[in-house]
C-alpha cells in the first residue's frame, strides 16, 4: 500500500506539473494583452508598455516559465493582476464556497439517484421505469444555465422562497445545488440501473435467492455491493469535476467561488490567477481520485492496489 501511494503520488505530482506547464503556454498564446486590459482603452503605447515591464510581459517566454517556475516551489504563483493580492490567497478564499456547493451538489446526488437506479433495475422493462428513463434523460439533457434560471424563474421570482444570487443565508444554497444535481442523478442513477441490473442475474445473487435471502438483502448486500466501484468512480470522477468550478452555475447565481473566478480571470487576461486556479483544481482532482482508488480494496477484498484484481 505505502508503495502504491507513493508511485499514485508521483504519477499525480507528474499530472499536475504538465497540466500547469501546458496552461501557462496557452494562456500566453492566446489573443489578448493584459497589460492592455489593466491600462483601459484610452492608455497610450508608453503606458501599455510600462504596465507589460511592470509585469515581466516584456521578458521571453522562456525566462517568464523559469520565474513561474521558481515561484511555483515556494507557492507564490504572482499577484493578481485584479485583485492586486496574491493569487494563491485569492483562490483559497474563494474555495470553500466552490468546495461548499460541490459537497452539497454530491452528497444529493447520491442520496436521490442510488436509490432512484437500485427502483429502475427493480422495475425493469415497465411502465414506471419507462417513466422514470424518460425523466432522466430530460435531466440529462438540460443545460445547467437553463435549469438555473428555470428555477429561479419558479422558486425566487414567481414563489419567493430561495434567494437568487449570492450567499447570504444558507438557503441560497438550496438553487445552486439542486442545479448541478439534476444533472448529476440523470447520470448516476442510469449508471446505478445499469450495474445493478447486470447483478441481479448473476449466478451468485441466483444462488442467494434459492437459498431464501431476503429481498432487500438480495440487493443492498449482495447486487449493491458489487456494484459499488463503478458507482463510486463516476461519484469521485463527478465530484472531482464540480471542485474546479461549476463555471456556467456560479455565473448564474454569482455564487463566489472558483468558477465565477476564472471567468473574471479570463476576461481581464489575469495569468497569475488563472494559473493560481489551475493548480489548487488540480491539486483536489488527483486527490480525489487518490482517495477513490484507496477505496476499492475497503469495497471489494479482491480488490489489491498495484496488482489488479484478483480473480
Amino acid at each position: 500500500m505505502p508503495r502504491y501511494i507513493a508511485k499514485r503520488l508521483g504519477q499525480s505530482a507528474l499530472a499536475v506539473f504538465l497540466t500547469l506547464t501546458t496552461v501557462f503556454v496557452l494562456i500566453r498564446l492566446a489573443p489578448g494583452d493584459p497589460a492592455y486590459a489593466m491600462a483601459g482603452p484610452l492608455a497610450t503605447s508608453e503606458d501599455i508598455e510600462r504596465i507589460r515591464s511592470t509585469m515581466g510581459l516584456d521578458q521571453s517566454v522562456f525566462v517568464q516559465y523559469l520565474r513561474y517556475l521558481q515561484g511555483l516551489l515556494h507557492l507564490d504563483l504572482g499577484t493578481s493582476y485584479s485583485f492586486q493580492a496574491p493569487a494563491f490567497d485569492v483562490v483559497l478564499d474563494r474555495l470553500p464556497y466552490t468546495m461548499t456547493l460541490a459537497i452539497a451538489s454530491i452528497l444529493l446526488t447520491t442520496v436521490v439517484s442510488v436509490p432512484l437506479g437500485v427502483w429502475m433495475a427493480r422495475n425493469a422493462e415497465t411502465r414506471r421505469e419507462l417513466g422514470a428513463n424518460a425523466v432522466t434523460i430530460a435531466g440529462q439533457s438540460m443545460p445547467d444555465f437553463w435549469t438555473g434560471l428555470m428555477l429561479i424563474t419558479v422558486f425566487a421570482v414567481l414563489i419567493p422562497i430561495f434567494p437568487t444570487a449570492g450567499f447570504a443565508t444558507w438557503s441560497s444554497l438550496v438553487l445552486p445545488t439542486v442545479t448541478i444535481a439534476i444533472l448529476q442523478i440523470a447520470l448516476i442513477s442510469r449508471l446505478v440501473r445499469r450495474e445493478m441490473l447486470g447483478a441481479f442475474t448473476s449466478p451468485y445473487v441466483t444462488v442467494a435467492r434459492a437459498r431464501g435471502v431476503s429481498e432487500r438483502e438480495l440487493i443492498w448486500r449482495y447486487s449493491m455491493r458489487n456494484s459499488a466501484i463503478p458507482v463510486l468512480t463516476a461519484l469521485g470522477t463527478r465530484f472531482a469535476s464540480l471542485l474546479n468550478g461549476v463555471v456556467v452555475v456560479e455565473v448564474v447565481f454569482a455564487w463566489p467561488g472558483v468558477g465565477s473566478l476564472v471567468v473574471r480571470a479570463l476576461e481581464t487576461r489575469d495569468y497569475p490567477l488563472i494559473q493560481a486556479t489551475v493548480l489548487v483544481t488540480a491539486v483536489l482532482a488527483v486527490l480525489v481520485q487518490l482517495l477513490v482508488d484507496l477505496c476499492y480494496p475497503l469495497l471489494d477484498p479482491r480488490v489489491r492496489l498495484g496488482k489488479g484484481t484478483a480473480k
